[in-house]
């Protein structure tokens, strides 16, 4: 869930706790306003405290991840963040119909990867190839190849350097597919698992009787 979703949920959640205590100081046990609406507000506090541990807690057990190991990805999903950005800046400055092509298919793997660590951290071990190395060198060549694409004059060395440049973004491309199917991997098994189940189940719908039930009844 969003951070700020869960700030509100937890706060809508804790207000009625927080009016009912007040009610209760003011009225029940005879408090005065103000000391009534210090213990509304602390009690408030405490409820608002324990939904975010519990909601925390739930999150990092469901991932099988320590608040360690979830504060060291978060950290590095939001440097891979900026990575983007700049990659994304760089996309729209591009000129070349090859190149633009080419970093629109890497940015849309990129952020497809982000987007799916993001929801299930636990995954970023399965990219880490991704986030540590291939993300670094697109973003690195991708900026220079826009620098050097945008100069007016050009020679024959400089239009050897932008197509080797577009041949290694080529083969980049590509380790960042890898990389997407390995942070899949999971699902792609459970899916292949799920499909031989099925392929058996209707077989078996296909055909009922097993060989000795068909000598049965043929006696």
């Amino acid at each position: 869930m969003h951070p700020f979703l869960a700030f509100l949920l937890r706060f809508f959640i804790s207000l009625p706790t927080t009016v009912i205590i007040w009610l209760l100081s003011f009225f029940a046990f005879s408090q005065t306003y103000l000391i009534s609406s210090f213990i509304a507000l602390g009690g408030g506090a405490v409820v608002f405290l324990a939904i975010k541990w519990y909601t925390s807690h739930s999150f990092l057990k469901k991932h099988r991840l320590t608040r360690k190991e979830y504060a060291y990805i978060v950290k590095n999903l939001k440097e891979a963040q900026k990575k983007i950005k700049r990659l994304q800046k760089v996309f729209f400055n591009v000129r070349n119909i090859g190149a633009f092509k080419q970093l629109f298919e890497i940015m849309r793997l990129s952020k497809r990867i982000q987007s799916i660590t993001k929801k299930e951290p636990g995954r970023f071990y399965k990219a880490e190839q991704f986030y540590f190395y291939h993300l670094d060198s697109i973003v690195e060549l991708s900026e220079k190849y826009s620098f050097l694409a945008s100069q007016p004059a050009k020679n024959d060395k400089l239009y050897f350097s932008l197509n080797e440049t577009r041949d290694t973004l080529k083969d980049l491309k590509l380790s960042i597919e890898k990389d997407l199917y390995e942070v899949l991997s999971s699902d792609i098994d459970h899916l292949e698992y799920e499909l031989d189940v099925a392929k058996h189940s209707l077989k078996t719908q296909k055909n009922p009787l097993n060989k000795n039930d068909e000598g049965r009844f043929i006696k």
